[in-house]
């Protein structure tokens, strides 16, 4: 019976067919490409908020320094977390990849913390938040939601003006806007106003930190794999 002989190139054939194979998804290319792919989404998300705190600075949407600055400080930590993240990927970094995935992880508690707080706020929590940030922020708050007075307005309240969209035209009459009319204030009471608008923010930014968070998780699994993983086009003779 005829033997088969296999040649090397043969060999070598299936051998560079195994390796292309475990190079597939799960294995190195895929790991890095992931990683590479999620820190490019980071990025993105840092610009963002970057741009975003600019832009609301720029049309004097938001004046206060203090919330502009920690959005923006937010944001650069997250892109110099990504380029970070980028070059580990790209150069197989051990010493970057790790402090890498041990800083995602720090900020993933940070941030699914927060999430949990946020989305736990109960009524009275945030009555008590309107309450200080009136208290800090009364004349600020009056124009942006165009409002007028904490709860119901009285006389001699000073964050009624003339100025308020909501004392406009036959309004500016009433004493609340600054006029001599003994009717009732045609603008609402800003608790009415800011409750729901605290709700919604409360939700939409504990959700948003929420989705973050776990891909925050997926960030420090990939890494962690990648970091382990051997570079097929390495020496097989380096250590990792």
């Amino acid at each position: 019976m005829p033997r088969k002989v296999y040649s090397i190139d043969h060999k070598l054939t299936s051998s560079h067919k195994i390796n292309k194979a475990k190079m597939g998804c799960g294995y190195f290319t895929c790991s890095r490409n992931a990683l590479m792919a999620l820190n490019i989404l980071y990025v993105m998300i840092a610009v963002l908020l970057i741009g975003v705190a600019a832009y609301a600075k720029a049309i004097s949407f938001i004046d206060s320094l203090a919330i502009i600055g920690a959005v923006i400080g937010c944001g650069a930590f997250l892109l110099l977390l990504a380029c970070m993240g980028i070059f580990g990927a790209a150069k197989h970094h051990q010493i970057c990849l790790f402090f890498y995935m041990v800083i995602l992880f720090l900020l993933f508690l940070i941030q699914f913390s927060l999430a949990v707080a946020l989305l736990a706020l109960n009524k009275d929590t945030q009555d008590t938040l309107i309450e200080k940030a009136w208290e800090a922020e009364n004349i600020t708050l009056s124009k942006d939601v165009n409002c007028c007075s904490l709860h119901a307005w009285k006389k001699g309240d000073k964050t009624c003006s003339s100025s308020l969209r909501c004392c406009e035209g036959q309004n500016a009459n009433s004493l609340c806007c600054g006029g001599k009319a003994d009717v009732p204030c045609p603008c609402e009471s800003c608790k009415k106003k800011l409750s729901p608008l605290v709700e919604m923010a409360c939700k939409i930014t504990g959700g948003v930190s929420l989705f973050i968070s776990i891909t925050e998780v997926f960030g420090v699994y990939l890494s962690l794999r990648f970091r382990n993983q051997k570079d097929p086009q390495a020496d097989p003779n380096a250590f990792l």
